[in-house]
């Protein structure tokens, strides 16, 4: 359902993609013959860009969908690598194995020590393989939580990258209590006495995601999507057709600008122009930043207070007013 070429990215890129393709072959023919064509290579690259600001103003909930999912957009391991030092990887659940899906350990940002938490989907086929395509199963969640409670116990903030269709919904993993532990975890997350934040930075769906997703501070950039199921399984339940998934995607509400309106996320990160699989650097510079930021306002709160914020933060999500009845009431 995704309509992407390898080669070319996304369909309705394909301009952009034919921008970047003529200025990559003008540089390197100027670079060859020694020819300066700065003149050109400017005019072409202003055009790109304007391209670029024209379609990613207008995109619609699926086309975000797509670019959550972009091949080459940032996953957590490239947060990690980017601005995570002394990273030490914690494994295993103490019960059953360790789950690659997860990933979880210490490590510091920009000197402040931080216990990271976040699904893993992989780059590379094998990788992929291996990490079950960033969806966990119960020993994932489990290892999550033990990592969590460790933070807890040297007073280290929570920092959770939430990058992942879903849970695994095989027959293996709910022989194995998926629901339960999901459960659980959102229990205990919603106990945690220490800073928690979390940020999806592609794919947020259902269970799988709020596992890992309990948080003071809820964090999304530009074009991710948090939803309680994906639009396909949406389309699969209404329609019993997946391919009716862009349909849902617009009825599901799942953009980060939807859940910033009603009040489910905290902030929006904007991402560069043309989105954050074109700009790592810079996508990885705006969240550390807002990482920190956020840390900083929620450093000092008193820990009884913090959880009592937490629990507030989560009975307020999905609270509505009957407008009739709110008219009645207010006219007395």
């Amino acid at each position: 359902m995704e309509n992407e070429s390898s080669a070319h990215g996304l369909d309705f890129e394909a301009p952009i993609v034919e921008l970047e393709n003529r200025i990559s072959e003008l540089r390197s023919f100027s670079e060859s013959s020694e020819i300066d064509l700065s003149g050109q290579l400017e005019e072409l690259q202003k055009k790109c860009e304007e391209k670029k600001k024209a379609i990613y103003s207008h995109l619609n909930p699926w086309q975000r969908v797509q670019i959550a999912r972009h091949p080459q957009r940032p996953l957590t391991s490239d947060y990690i690598k980017g601005f995570v030092s002394d990273f030490l990887e914690l494994h295993g659940d103490g019960a059953f194995r360790d789950d690659p899906a997860i990933v979880t350990g210490l490590g510091r940002i920009r000197g402040r020590k931080v216990m990271i938490v976040g699904h893993r989907k992989g780059k590379t086929n094998p990788e992929k393989v291996a990490c079950n395509f960033g969806m966990p199963h119960p020993e994932g969640y489990r290892k999550a939580i033990k990592k969590m409670r460790l933070a807890e116990k040297f007073n280290i903030p929570i920092i959770s990258f939430i990058n992942t269709a879903g849970a695994f919904p095989g027959i293996e993993a709910e022989e194995r209590g998926q629901a339960f532990v999901i459960a659980k975890n959102l229990q205990d997350m919603a106990s945690l006495r220490v800073p928690v934040i979390a940020i999806v930075i592609g794919e947020g769906g259902s269970g799988g995601a709020i596992g890992i997703g309990v948080a003071d501070r809820i964090l999304m950039l530009e074009h991710s999507y948090y939803s309680v199921i994906s639009p396909e399984g949406c389309a699969a339940i209404l329609w019993k057709d997946a391919s009716h998934a862009p349909r849902a995607a617009e009825i599901l509400k799942l953009t980060s600008s939807d859940l910033l309106r009603f009040g489910i996320v905290d902030e929006v990160i904007t991402e560069p122009n043309g989105g954050a699989h074109r700009e790592h650097p810079e996508v990885l510079r705006r969240v550390e930043e807002t990482i920190l930021r956020h840390l900083d306002e929620i450093a000092d709160i008193d820990p009884d207070q913090r959880k009592e914020q937490r629990f507030r933060k989560y009975m307020d999500i999905g609270r509505f007013a009957d407008q009739q009845q709110q008219t009645l009431e207010d006219r007395g």
